[in-house]
């Protein structure tokens, strides 16, 4: 059976004394196993990197960003042959697969650019004949610690503004899917990148644990749940180091009754059904404004969803495909069935789904519940699945509070065709990321991601200039050349509050 391997440099040094399955989520079959690794696989990397790291930094920024370049190219390439592993293990249709890397990639231009954003601050004359400057160096060596869902997209994010400002990096991927880490690590290394910059670990909870500890790893970034982005965040911090920790969402998509039904409900399909609901931008709740405005929305919701066509990963006319695994699948049914409970009226089951010829695959059906109230368990917690929930509101000020006040702020959206209310909802919601007539508002990578509350744990966001600030630490020099030769009293340099 085919073993997905570490990517450090001369190899992982033995056979794996534990191994994780790795499921083909379209018919439940074990496609692959992964090595899962120890505190020694990552003393390996770590020394590896330590060895190249000082090198890569002392790089011109020029040269490191023609690998860069150079390395959006060979994706751009290869991206039929990316998108297909990524979807054979973690289930997504080829659309969805590309798109994952696609938003990866536009970190990466970014990234190009990273002669200017490095740039530091000069102030001449700052006192007589003082000169203040500063600039960014490398922290050394970064870690990420990346999620099942997004195995192409977050990876890249990640490592794209950590190797450009002159870092080594090292990458934890979800063991659901790690193969498409392990191959982007590798067309780094085409791109001319030096071996030991980029290299990938595998493991479960003791990698984690041995990066969080790691006295040698001066900064993390992990995407996650939010209950584990508050573990690692902690670890890490304690353990001295730089830690941005994203964590789960509940994201709310308001829709005013002025708003474009139609538009809603294409919009609210892609962004609650897409990539099976398996996203931290997800839209799965929707918050009609009045009780005509949610009759009219439940009424268009119905057909449209009915349409939806769930299939397997390579099915060009799928709209969505498996989840990641039959335990998860599991746990998605189980918070439908919680709702239910809970007195949500149940509109559309796509609980018992199956798809012919691939009986055991980890397939949900589309499910939209009606009636759910902020009181529900099920409301309250992230279900990460194709589940659209209906909480009504009464007025503008009832839907603001609910996006305000639940544990999560990742994103929210609003539809409407009133400016006045749009800008108001921005400026008041107490969320990270708001669209306005966009139902996924993930910012373009010039900008920065990242949300609030239990969404988010740390001071930095990830990509943009908050990613170069992040991977990089600022030094700042004062400096002097008197006038006057050695032992001049009169030149000497006084501190004003010296007198």
């Amino acid at each position: 059976m085919r073993l997905v391997d570490h990517f450090i440099v001369g190899g992982s040094g033995e056979a794996p004394a534990r191994k994780g399955d790795i499921f083909d989520p379209n018919n439940g079959g074990v496609q692959a196993q992964v090595a899962l690794g120890t505190a020694e696989t990552l003393e390996r990397a770590v020394q590896a990197a330590l060895k190249a790291q000082p090198a890569w930094a002392a790089t011109n920024p020029q040269r490191r960003a023609r690998v860069m370049f150079r390395f959006k190219e060979l994706v751009e390439a290869n991206i039929d042959a990316l998108a297909h592993i990524l979807s054979s293990e973690h289930g997504k249709v080829i659309a969805d697969s590309k798109g994952d890397i696609q938003r990866g990639l536009e970190v990466v231009e970014f990234a190009c650019g990273i002669p200017h954003v490095m740039k530091g601050e000069f102030t001449q004359g700052a006192g007589p004949g003082i000169d203040v400057y500063s600039f960014r160096q490398p922290i050394g060596i970064g870690a990420g610690i990346t999620p099942f869902n997004f195995p192409g997209m977050i990876p890249l994010w990640m490592s794209a503004i950590a190797i450009a400002t002159g870092n080594a990096f090292i990458i934890k991927p979800s063991e659901r899917d790690p193969t498409l880490p392990v191959r982007l690590a590798e067309l780094f290394i085409e791109a001319g990148l030096p071996e030991g910059i980029c290299q990938v670990v595998h493991g479960d909870k003791e990698m984690v644990d041995a990066i969080l500890d790691h006295p040698a790893i001066g900064a993390i970034s992990f995407v996650g749940s939010s209950d584990i982005a508050h573990y690692v965040y902690n670890r890490g911090v304690a353990a001295g180091k730089r830690v941005q920790a994203m964590g789960g969402a509940k994201n709310h998509g308001v829709v005013m009754p002025d708003a474009d039904l139609d538009q809603v409900v294409n919009d609210l399909c892609g962004a609650a059904f897409g990539s099976a609901g398996e996203r931290c931008m997800a839209l799965p709740v929707v918050v009609p404004v009045g009780h005509d405005t949610a009759e009219r929305l439940r009424a268009k919701l119905i057909p449209a969803i009915h349409a939806l066509k769930v299939g397997i990963s390579t099915d060009p006319e799928a709209h969505y495909g498996p989840v990641v695994t039959q335990a998860h699948k599991e746990k998605v049914e189980a918070w439908i069935a919680k709702c239910v409970e809970e007195g949500g009226e149940m509109v559309v089951d796509g609980r018992g789904f199956t798809l012919q010829g691939h009986e055991n695959g980890f397939f949900v059906g589309p499910t939209l519940i009606d009636h759910v109230t902020p009181d529900m368990d099920s409301y309250h917690n992230e279900i990460f699945g194709p589940v659209l929930q209906i909480v009504r509101a009464e007025n503008f000020e009832g839907a603001l509070d609910l996006a305000s006040k639940h544990q999560y702020g990742n994103g929210v959206a609003i539809f409407t065709r009133n400016g006045h209310a749009a800008r108001e909802f921005a400026a008041r919601v107490n969320v990270g990321m708001v669209g306005i007539n966009v139902p996924i508002p993930v910012p373009v990578a010039y900008h920065t991601f990242g949300g609030w509350k239990r969404s988010a744990f740390g001071d930095t966001n990830q990509h943009g200039m908050e990613g170069v600030k992040f991977w990089t630490k600022v030094k700042t020099v004062t400096q002097r050349w008197p006038d006057g030769g050695v032992g001049d009293l009169a030149n000497a340099f006084v501190i004003p509050t010296m007198g």
